[in-house]
């Protein structure tokens, strides 16, 4: 992959930045490090004893992050893991607190980027979609081996895709399918190639790519692992690119930041549930105008941003 490829900055730098506050001597964790842009604001204004630990999956991400974040040193710790091991690898370090973690959740652009991967349509690529190109199931294996209906359900779930059982149909009597021109094709047709704004293929590409990496399973179990992880006052953000990931995520900071989960016309609280986190965003933080002109990729990203508060 070129450098040219890899954006110099990452959607939503600025804003990341000041959430998470960085100052030294603060430890932080970018969970899905990817080329290391997040990563290196968070180290440079954490200068100069803050530290870093960044995960991700993909060793490509994580050979670019290396090469991007050595100016830093030892302060800089890079682990190929997916974020759901999030207290494991704190463990390794002998970290038990951190003072921010930062997930830019979904695929990325370098990802997006290279066809081999499988997860642009605009190229010609084996159905792959993996984030970490050591796990057996491939988006190849989705399509040509899960029943009709189990492959409708992950288009209409993950995709929220309308012609969900007429194009797993079609990808059924299709079979065997290799690429991703193969599926994007398909789809186009089936669809009769109408859609507003987006390639008809996109939120069927979308689903599948959820359902290989099983993304929102991972988000549902690494957030709580990630307000265990934060000191009190630190700070949690996610960057999030569809509505099912920051619905997610909103319902879990809106959850957190409750003392009580009981109905609304139960007089008394039985459940004992006491608030973790305070909204610091309680609207999502969008692009600005100027940044989706240079990166129209950040037009569809939400932060939330949420802050630890100690136990009453």
């Amino acid at each position: 992959m070129s450098e040219a490829s890899v954006p110099h900055r990452p959607v939503l730098y600025q804003e990341i930045i000041l959430a998470l506050r960085p100052h030294s001597p603060g430890r932080y964790v970018d969970a899905t490090v990817g080329a290391g842009g997040h990563a290196a604001g968070i180290l440079e204004a954490s200068s100069p004893k803050g530290e870093l630990l960044g995960l991700d999956p993909d060793p490509q991400a994580l050979a670019l992050a290396s090469q991007r974040l050595s100016i830093f040193g030892e302060r800089v710790h890079l682990v190929q893991a997916s974020y759901v091991t999030l207290k494991e690898q704190l463990a390794v370090l002998g970290w038990q607190e951190v003072d921010g973690i930062v997930f830019d959740l979904g695929v990325s652009s370098m990802q997006l980027d290279t066809p081999e991967r499988g997860f642009s349509f605009s190229a010609e690529g084996k159905l792959d979609m993996r984030f970490d190109p050591r796990q057996d199931t491939t988006a190849e294996d989705l399509v040509n081996h899960l029943p009709e209906e189990e492959l409708a359900r992950i288009l209409w779930e993950y995709g929220e895709e309308r012609y969900a059982r007429r194009i797993a149909r079609a990808i059924v009597q299709a079979r065997p399918l290799h690429t991703t021109r193969e599926l994007a094709e398909l789809v186009a047709r089936i669809t009769g190639g109408k859609r507003e704004r987006i390639h008809p293929a996109t939120r069927t590409f979308q689903a599948l790519r959820i359902a290989v990496n099983r993304e929102l399973e991972a988000i549902e179990t690494v957030l709580p692992q990630a307000v265990e992880c934060l000191k009190t006052g630190g700070r949690l953000a996610v960057i999030s690119f569809h509505s099912l990931e920051d619905r997610l995520v909103k319902h879990f900071f809106r959850r957190e930041s409750r003392d009580c989960l009981c109905p609304p016309e139960q007089p008394v609280c039985t459940c004992g549930h006491k608030a973790s986190l305070r909204e610091v965003t309680r609207h999502p933080i969008e692009a600005s105008d100027e940044e989706v002109r240079e990166n129209p990729r950040a037009r569809s990203a939400r932060l939330r941003v949420a802050e630890k508060i100690a136990l009453a």
